[in-house]
């Protein structure tokens, strides 16, 4: 066959197929083409093909006809490079957009687009023809006020232009102010500026509140309680009746505790634990019951879904619910009587599950208990961190500790179900947290790591347990049986090609790792690989590289299990007083204990998805809190040296993260003397073109800080030679 034969048999098989999806393989086999030249320029035309928008690149080895339209809509995409682009709704590859055709579109807005000319050995671009729907029209920045104008300058430099602001909309606004500004005109053809008017002044910049308020401003995120939801709490009795009691298990006279980080004021999760007649270990997983108290539809309702997560930013926390309710009356307090919904298992001395039911409960916490206070009287027992139990003391020896028995036992349960999820296949990642301890004017004084302890594993295990367990209750059903609605929490296997990324990446360093195969044997190979560069100094590198090709845990009625923590059910029961998709999860079990039929799944379905989408917003605006107190815990350290590591690697520079303080810092590629490097983003380096020096991911640097730019949250760094 001919280069043109086997083009028109290529354009002819596409053409009968339009909605068909072909690999090299199939296409190989319906063609009959069995020769390797023949192959190579089957492959070669299909590019050439791509190129022209004949065909559509599915993968690296896929193709399929391409039967878009000239113009299309999906999400505009805004960069500070000026390297824009259009995101389609179908959800096929993000188009450029130069910024001379994108029509001052914003990041976020929808917007339709029509494809330009193809321009020889240049990308495809895109040219927006529409703005159809604004992302938002509420922005955050830093007030500048002249003589004649007064305008806004945004922090994330994602607006084309500043926002005119008239005099008299300035709501008392002084120069220097950050505010926030709702937009009163969009440009048009007569008009070429934004105009707006303020609408909240948060105080100087520089101020912790104006700066924290400023972050949550920037997300959308709400910066205050509405007075109406906060009265709404106030009229909310905390007594708890005797008809309440009388509907309830008892659970007040069993040893309870809660375990929860030093400075938690909100405890929506206790442990009870007791022998039972027949030898078993009965443990109550207590969850406060939330759904008691904010019932379906309420004003505090719609609030919590509107909120979706409580959000927890370096040195406040912004809750779901009024404090009224989440500090209060639903918080599981020490020596106060609390209403809860409980799962409770009967175990064995191996922490396997011989009964376990769910119940609305009445429990009383006997202690309230940090994490580092257990901890100490687990190590003051003998236990040591992450290793397995020793046997108990004595009697006469006694333990150290208060209630340091019920701790221990707890301990050793939980180390074992520890120990069963992992043989199961469940993946093994132990990452840390950034920490700051911060003085009374919100400024920070130390910025620490805190790696989980066996007091955090502790309560992690009895938690999973429980969600698994009151998943498995809902999804379980028997063959020919629809299973009910329910809100699951769902995570999905690996991206495959970032997988072999990371494969063909530790390889490099002596290690090997599968990527076909059962979810097992892939989990099973990962977890191998944690252990193997434990404590190695690719350690790090490697940890970063393989979170990248894990896929991102989400909310959905459409349950295809965990991966990460290799349970066929999962859902969130355990925190309602700050995640929604655990009161969602209440109310349905509730619902369904008392017989009710199962609920409208696109409803929920859209709840989830909203709730998965505030998680990542909610995250983001974390992130920008730490690095808003890094900044400002490094801006009177400029010119200091420390040692640091590569943390990240990019295009147009290195991340350092400081060795000392786990401070996070930019190299500008402009930097980087003496050479010019270029980027290998396969292998997550930097490599010189003329001395072939190497900048690789992990690798210790000696740096130097350059500056501290509050306003944009960036630490720049030096490399010190």
């Amino acid at each position: 066959m001919t280069k043109k034969q086997v083009g028109k048999a290529l354009m002819g098989l596409f053409q009968s197929n339009p909605q068909e999806t072909f690999s090299f393989k199939q296409i190989f086999k319906e063609l009959k083409l069995d020769t390797h030249p023949l192959k190579m320029i089957a492959i070669d035309i299909m590019e050439e093909m791509a190129w022209d928008d004949f065909l559509t690149k599915v993968s690296e080895t896929s193709y399929c006809l391409n039967t878009k339209t000239q113009v299309q809509e999906g999400t505009f995409r805004r960069k500070l490079n000026g390297k824009n682009s259009f995101i389609p709704d179908d959800g096929s590859q993000p188009i450029f957009v130069a910024e001379r055709n994108s029509m001052s579109a914003l990041d976020g807005d929808k917007v339709q687009v029509t494809f330009m000319a193809r321009r020889a050995r240049h990308i495809k671009e895109a040219m927006v023809i529409a703005i159809l729907n604004r992302a938002r029209d509420q922005f955050v920045g830093r007030l500048r006020v002249e003589r004649d104008i007064a305008f806004l300058r945004t922090q994330d430099g994602l607006l084309p232009y500043d926002i005119i602001l008239p005099k008299q909309r300035l709501k008392g606004g002084k120069n220097g102010d950050k505010v926030v500004v709702k937009v009163k005109q969009w440009p048009d053809a007569e008009h070429k500026n934004i105009v707006g008017e303020v609408v909240d002044v948060l105080g100087q910049q520089g101020d912790n509140d104006a700066e924290m308020n400023s972050i949550l401003a920037q997300y959308g995120l709400p910066y205050k309680y509405p007075k109406n939801v906060e009265e709404a709490a106030e009229k909310i009795s905390a007594e708890i009746t005797e008809k309440d009691i009388a509907e309830r298990e008892d659970f007040r006279g069993v040893f309870t505790c809660t375990i929860d980080p030093h400075d938690a004021k909100d405890f929506d999760d206790a442990l009870s634990i007791r022998r039972t007649d027949k030898g078993l270990w009965e443990v109550g997983v207590h969850i406060a019951d939330v759904s008691h108290y904010v019932t379906e539809g309420s004003v505090i309702d719609k609030e919590a879904v509107k909120r979706a997560t409580s959000v927890y930013l370096v040195d406040r926390t912004i809750p779901m619910l009024p404090e009224r309710l989440c500090n209060f009356i639903c918080s599981l307090r020490p020596d106060e009587e609390k209403l809860a919904y409980s799962a409770i298992f009967e175990m064995d001395d191996e922490a396997n599950i011989k009964n376990w039911h769910l119940a609305h409960t009445v429990i009383k916490s006997n202690r309230r208990y940090a994490y580092e206070e257990v901890q100490q009287i687990l190590e003051d027992n003998g236990v040591k961190d992450g290793q397995g139990m020793p046997a108990p003391p004595a009697p006469k020896e006694g333990y150290k500790g208060e209630n340091a028995e019920q701790l221990i036992q707890l301990d050793r349960l939980a180390k074992k179900l520890r120990a069963q999820r992992f043989k199961n296949g469940a993946v093994k990642f132990d990452r840390e947290e950034l920490h700051f301890d911060v003085d009374e004017k919100g400024k920070p004084t130390r910025c620490y790591f805190k790696k989980s302890k066996d007091a955090n594993k502790l309560i992690e295990e009895f938690m999973l347990i429980a969600n698994r367990t009151v998943a498995e209750s809902i999804g379980k059903v028997k063959k020919g049986k629809k299973a009910k609605t329910l809100p699951y929490r769902i995570h999905d296997q690996p991206d495959p090609t970032k997988l072999e990324t990371l494969r063909q990446f530790v390889v490099k360093f002596g290690y090997k790792m599968k990527t076909g195969g059962t979810k097992g044997a892939i989990s099973k190979s990962l977890n191998t690989l944690m252990d193997e560069c434990q404590g190695k100094k690719e350690q790090k590198l490697i940890e970063i590289v393989a979170l990248r090709a894990m896929m991102k845990a989400k909310y959905s009625t459409h349950n295809i299990g965990h991966y990460g923590l290799a349970f066929d059910y999962y859902t969130h029961f355990t925190s309602p007083i700050r995640r929604y998709p655990d009161t969602m999860v209440h109310r349905l079990l509730t619902k369904y204990q008392q017989g009710g039929r199962s609920a409208n799944k696109d409803h929920y379905e859209e709840l989830c998805e909203h709730c998965s989408d505030m998680e990542i917003v909610a995250q983001n605006a974390e992130r920008d809190s730490i690095k808003y107190k890094m900044v400002e815990f490094m801006a009177d350290k400029i010119g200091e040296v420390y040692d640091a590591h590569i943390s990240g690697i990019q295009s147009y520079g290195i991340y350092c993260e400081i060795d000392e303080n786990h401070c996070e810092g930019l190299v500008p590629m402009r930097d980087l003397g003496g050479d010019y490097y270029d980027f290998d983003e396969k292998n997550y380096c930097l490599v010189g073109r003329r001395h072939h020096h190497v900048y690789q991911l992990g690798d210790p640097v000696r740096i130097r800080v350059a500056s501290a730019n509050a306003e944009r949250k960036q630490l720049d760094f030096a490399i010190e030679e």
